[in-house]
Order: structure tokens, then sequence, then C-alpha cells
């Protein structure tokens, strides 16, 4: 059976994949790859696993010849963003990379496809200007320049709602949009692959939203400076109440629970098996036994090691962001 589809298929419909052990039928395979490519999501990660799928797996699979020659031109352009050298021609309706390794001294830069040319600078990467200094790059869309000032209502005009949704990537300069509506803001740039937050523009790690900088994981704009004062200072003054509270239910919860739940779940396997009554009371009652001998272990653990991490963050980041 896919595990996809939820359909039954013969073994020869499941086609092997290099990256991983991860099986699913060759037509929902096909469909996802079509999917990914189309949506420029290069490299394909499995669809079961974060394992990136091997380029010669994907032309195994992929019929169409335009999806294979696109998925191609994504693996190359990741490859030339991430490349710190490499220059993209500023031209309209030309997408050809330079690679101008070494060219800061000399910065006049070609376009080298064919019937194009164009001559353009290695620094500001705008048409060649002989006569002067690099130009200031011009104001983004996502930067507060570049918006309009607040209708004297509070409403957003359409520029600003267009500024608030159109922004670039922190690494390749790439236009995202994104609609304002206080969603995630926990992006993944397409091109480069960078992570990076929405509301700063800074890219981050799976912790930057934990960190006392002002940015939620939801929300339309970062918390200003007087809510993120007084949060952390009720976070420092809050913080041993609010462990000790958490500490006093978490200690009778796991200890009694965990005997509790696996005594359920071997009394509902023993009678899902072909077991006696007094070997199905005997499997449970031996299973509560050694759960209680193994909850307070586990609770010793979860609270001995949770609460001085919590503690170090509290009094040790939080207060750091404070004195800053």
């Amino acid at each position: 059976e896919c595990p996809l589809c939820l359909l039954p298929q013969p073994p020869e419909a499941f086609p092997s994949l290099g990256c991983c052990s991860h099986r699913s039928c060759r037509g929902c395979l096909q469909q996802y790859l079509r999917l990914a490519v189309t949506e420029s999501r290069v490299p394909v990660a499995c669809p079961h696993c974060p394992a990136a799928i091997q380029p010669h797996d994907v032309h195994r699979l992929l019929p169409e010849p335009a999806l294979r020659d696109k998925y191609e031109e994504f693996l190359l352009r990741r490859l030339l963003v991430a490349d710190p050298g490499t220059r993209w021609c500023p031209a309209p309706d030309c997408s050809y990379a330079v690679l101008a390794h070494g060219c800061a001294e000399c910065p006049r830069l070609t376009c080298g496809r064919e019937g194009c040319g164009t001559e353009f600078c290695y620094h500001c990467r705008q048409p060649w200007h002989p006569e002067g200094p690099c130009a200031p790059p011009t104001p983004s869309l996502a930067t507060p320049s570049a918006q309009p000032e607040e209708p004297a209502h509070g409403e957003a005009t359409p520029d600003r709602a267009e500024a608030e949704d159109i922004k670039v990537c922190p690494r390749c300069s790439a236009f995202i949009m994104k609609i304002n509506d206080g969603s995630c803001n926990r992006m993944n740039c397409t091109v480069c692959g960078c992570l990076f937050c929405w509301l700063c523009l800074q890219e981050i790690s799976d912790v930057h939203f934990l960190s006392p900088s002002g940015c939620t994981f939801w929300g339309k704009r970062p918390w200003s400076r007087t809510r993120r004062i007084l949060w952390q200072l009720g976070m420092v003054l809050g913080a041993p109440m609010v462990i000790s509270l958490a500490a006093g239910v978490a200690v009778p919860v796991i200890t009694i629970g965990i005997p509790i739940y696996m005594g359920r779940k071997v009394l509902a396997a023993s009678r899902r098996s072909s077991l006696s009554g007094c070997q199905q009371c005997l499997s449970v009652t031996s299973s509560v036994l050694l759960s209680l001998f193994v909850s307070p272990i586990i609770t010793a653990l979860t609270v001995g090691v949770g609460v001085p991490l919590v503690l170090t963050y509290v009094y040790g980041t939080v207060v750091l962001s404070l004195c800053r």
C-alpha cells in the first residue's frame, strides 16, 4: 500500500530512492516531483523525510523533459546564488550569471550572453558608471524609506500594503511575497535556501523566536521596545513562581501518568492477543510495577535538566538583553 495515496500497488510500482529507504508509488512520486519543481523547491526533499532526492532519481522519475530542464536550471541557480563571486546581469529579461572572482579592483563586468553584452558594476551590480562612484542602492519595497506615511485614519494604503507584502531575501536579494496577515514569520528563500525572519530580515536559527529580540513567530510587527522590556522584566520577576508551579504540576503528572498510560497500553494490546485472563492481569501488573520504578527517574531527569535550563535562559540571556 502506498503511504501517500493509500492504494494497494504491486511491488514493482515502488521505485527505490538513493537518498533513503522510504517507498511510494511511482505515480505519487511523479506528481510530487512535478509540484516541487514547478514551485522551485529545489533540491527536492523526500516526501517522508528531509533527505534530498538525488538528481539521477529525479531525472529517472520525471517524464517531462521541460521539467527536467527546469530542475537543472534551479539547481544551477541555487549553486550560483550561494557563490559570493557570482553577479547577475541587470538587463531586463536576462538571467545570465557572470563568475567574477577577483574582480573587485577592476569592477567593470560584461554579460556574456549572446545578444546582450550589458556592462555593469561588480560592486553595486548596476549598469556601468565610469563617471563616478557607485550610486547608493535603491530603496527596496521592504525598507521604511520606500513606504508612504500612514493616512490620518490609521489604515494602510495599497502602496503600504504592497511594501509590507514584498521583501527581499537578506542573502540573495530575491523578492519574496507574503501576505502580511500575521502568519508564520519563519521564511525560507526558495532561490538560495536562506532561513530568515520576515520581521527583522536577518538570517536566523531555529531558536531566533525564543530569543529576546522582539520578533515573534506569529504577528505583523516586532514588539516595541517598551513591551519587550516589560515582558523581560516579567520573566525575570515571575520565573521562580512559574517554574515552581510547573515543576509542582509536572512531578505528580509524570510520576502517576506514566504507569497509568503503560497499563492502558498493555491492557489494550493483551486484549487483542490470545492471552488468557490471568496472563493479561499478570502483564498489566508487571508493566505498571515497572513503570512505578521508572517514572520517578524520568521525573527527576525532567525536572533536574529542565529547571536549570530555564533558569539559565531567564537569568542569563534575558538579563543580558535587559542590560543592553
